[in-house]
């Protein structure tokens, strides 16, 4: 354990010993640190060695490190979190992004198929425990006792965003495993969600309602952001579908979400200028796929290929002169930073890269992403790279990495890539029959 002992403290030491999994699985075994063979010497990994290895490495947050009593991935990996609740706290939305690639990890022979079904019956028995609001989920639970733990004052009920990115994942599963159980509980769940319950009887969808506060924060669903997917599973309900006006006149606003910024020469359809943090073309697409999807809003592989360039071409023009920056080294989206947390943009640049920003977007620009991801490996090396993958964030600016990994940054990353190599997830969601129905619905063509 010499290289692993060099790179972390003590407390993050006993966490990742002390937080493995009891399940049977791919085990325990010493991260490869680049750079750390005895003669000194490495020969390249090729492009789809490096890919493997990273989306392996990554997954390991989901499966080694899941919280052992409900399977699901903990918020993030720091003990001392939440006022010393970090390694209870389970969160929804990015359990959904660790379910998406348990598909993978069997077709890749991580983990086997047996051991994904296990892993899902801990899941989805968790699940069946844990409270819902009109069917929707919570943002966090407490691993340990199954009971929501309040995201902020008002939002201790269900959270529909979060909802949304948990069903995508277990509609991805329930497609690959031919578990008839499995398949059972994961319609029922997806059943039980009351889409429509929470438009309030209006043409949007509301994001929170909570037992004590009702619909008091009254945040809307509105584009462009993470959140399509929202929008498509509750047109996509079997028993809760909303209507079409719904998403015209709520998630896209009567058409007023349309922009069509220009930035470097690129036209992008949606979205707040320089396209806002990245995670926008990550979170819906894991199982959406965007590569043949329109509407009367915008072609979303232009949406998102646009957003990413506009991303990149920033981190290359530079203007506030962070170190670091350039067209090795690119990707501003939500993430852990040198002051706290923030979600990064070319119009909230705080000097910080985050490295899902760039493999997330593996689909959009392989090259460019393929730079960034020898650079954050290779030139970075065990500065960057530990147990679970990259570490969240870093800044060369502010001569900072962050000291652990949060599980909606480490997600997309296996997926997107996933989606890039072989198109399995999008595969998957997008041959749901009620997938294609509630997509049709909102006149979109695929």
């Amino acid at each position: 354990m010499k290289s692993l002992i060099k790179y972390f403290s003590v407390p993050f030491i006993m966490i990742f010993f002390l937080a493995c999994s009891k399940d049977s699985g791919p085990g325990y075994q010493e991260p490869y640190i680049p750079g750390s063979e005895e003669n000194g010497s490495e020969e390249s990994l090729s492009d789809e060695e490096l890919l493997e290895l990273v989306q392996k490495q990554t997954f390991r947050y989901f499966w080694d490190f899941a919280e052992p009593n409900s399977g699901m991935a903990r918020e993030r990996s720091q003990a001392d979190a939440y006022n010393g609740e970090g390694l209870n706290i389970v969160t929804t939305g990015g359990t959904g992004f660790g379910l998406a690639s348990f598909p993978t990890a069997v077709e890749r022979g991580w983990i086997t198929n047996a051991q994904a079904i296990q892993r899902l019956d801990k899941i989805l028995t968790f699940l069946e425990t844990a409270p819902t609001y009109h069917g929707a989920f919570s943002h966090w639970y407490f691993g340990n006792t199954a009971q929501t733990r309040p995201f902020s004052e008002f939002d201790n009920g269900g959270d529909l965003v979060e909802t949304a990115f948990l069903i995508q994942g277990l509609l991805i599963c329930r497609e690959y495993f031919e578990d008839e159980s499995i398949d059972t509980r994961i319609t029922e769940l997806w059943e039980n969600v009351e889409w429509d319950w929470y438009t309030q009887n209006q043409n949007t969808l509301y994001w929170h309602w909570s037992p004590n506060y009702g619909f008091q924060m009254n945040m809307e669903i509105r584009g462009w952001n993470e959140a399509l997917i929202v929008y498509v599973l509750a047109a996509s309900s079997p028993t809760h579908p909303i209507t079409q006006e719904v998403y015209i006149e709520g998630w896209a606003s009567g058409g007023s979400m349309m922009t069509n910024r220009m930035h470097y020469g690129i036209n992008m359809p949606l979205g707040p200028a320089y396209g806002g943090p990245l995670f926008f073309s990550h979170y819906s697409f894991i199982g959406l796929d965007p590569r043949n999807l329109h509407d009367q809003f915008a072609n979303y592989w232009e949406q998102n290929t646009a957003h990413t360039l506009i991303n990149y071409e920033y981190a290359v023009e530079n203007p506030k002169n962070y170190k670091g920056y350039g067209p090795n080294s690119w990707g501003l989206t939500a993430s852990d930073n040198h002051e706290g947390y923030s979600a990064h943009s070319p119009t909230n640049d705080l000097g910080v890269i985050t490295p899902t920003a760039a493999l997330s977007s593996f689909p959009y620009t392989p090259e460019k992403s393929m730079q960034a991801l020898r650079y954050f490996y290779e030139d970075m090396g065990d500065q960057l790279w530990g147990p679970y993958g990259f570490y969240d964030a870093f800044s060369e600016e502010h001569n900072w990495v962050a000291n652990g990994y949060l599980a909606i940054d480490q997600g997309p990353i296996v997926a997107m890539i996933e989606n890039y190599r072989t198109g399995l997830p999008w595969s998957l969601f997008m041959s749901i029959k009620a997938v294609q129905s509630g997509l049709q619905k909102l006149g979109f063509t695929y």
